[in-house]
């Protein structure tokens, strides 16, 4: 078993759970920084949770792998898009408007449409997870459903949290801890095989 794998599969998962825990509950002036600064690095981060799903098939073109890794790159695309929209751009637009500023609804506009493009990320990851899951518990069998469960919890709190505390950032560690779950579950078919070959 590979451990440096486990380790980078969950890696984007659980670093988004970590600052995912300090993200504000509003933006206004006093948290804009703060905002548009996690954004600033979470856009770096999101397509790699879609990524590191993919890997769990990688080189693969059957049909449901197919059905993951466009699931994983709708996610990686459309929800990092929300992240730069909602997160850092409505962030910064707060910051220099300067304190004691009402916030104008040109702020809630951006709001608007990143919610949306967002939506669509949601659901990508919502496919991707499944996809995943179903894939590696149809090879592996009950040794998948620790990875299975994190990772369908983690998307489903994802999807109705974005990454604010406690359920979203608790749902990005999921996924990242999920996803190393299932790679691990893969893990243990390989050692099977090659077990029985001896």
């Amino acid at each position: 078993m590979d451990v440096r794998r486990l380790v980078l599969l969950a890696l984007p998962g659980l670093s988004l759970g970590v600052v995912g825990a300090t993200h504000p509950g509003s933006l206004s002036y006093p948290t804009s920084h703060h905002w548009w600064q996690m954004h600033l690095a979470g856009m770096f981060v999101f397509p790699l949770v879609g990524l590191a799903l993919s890997v769990l098939v990688w080189g693969r073109r059957d049909p449901l792998a197919l059905v993951l890794h466009a699931g994983a790159f709708v996610y990686a695309v459309c929800y990092t898009a929300l992240d730069i929209i909602s997160g850092l751009t409505a962030g910064w637009v707060t910051y220099r408007l300067g304190p004691g500023q009402l916030r104008p609804d040109e702020v809630d506009y951006i709001f608007q449409i990143g919610g949306r493009v967002g939506d669509v990320g949601e659901w990508g990851l919502l496919v991707a997870v499944g996809a995943a899951s179903i894939e590696v518990a149809r090879r592996t069998g009950w040794v998948a459903l620790p990875g299975t469960a994190m990772v369908l919890l983690g998307a489903w709190w994802v999807a109705e949290e974005h990454i604010f505390p406690p359920y979203g950032a608790a749902g990005a560690a999921l996924i990242g801890l999920g996803t190393a779950g299932l790679a691990w579950a893969q893990g243990q078919e390989a050692r099977h095989y090659s077990l029985a070959d001896a």
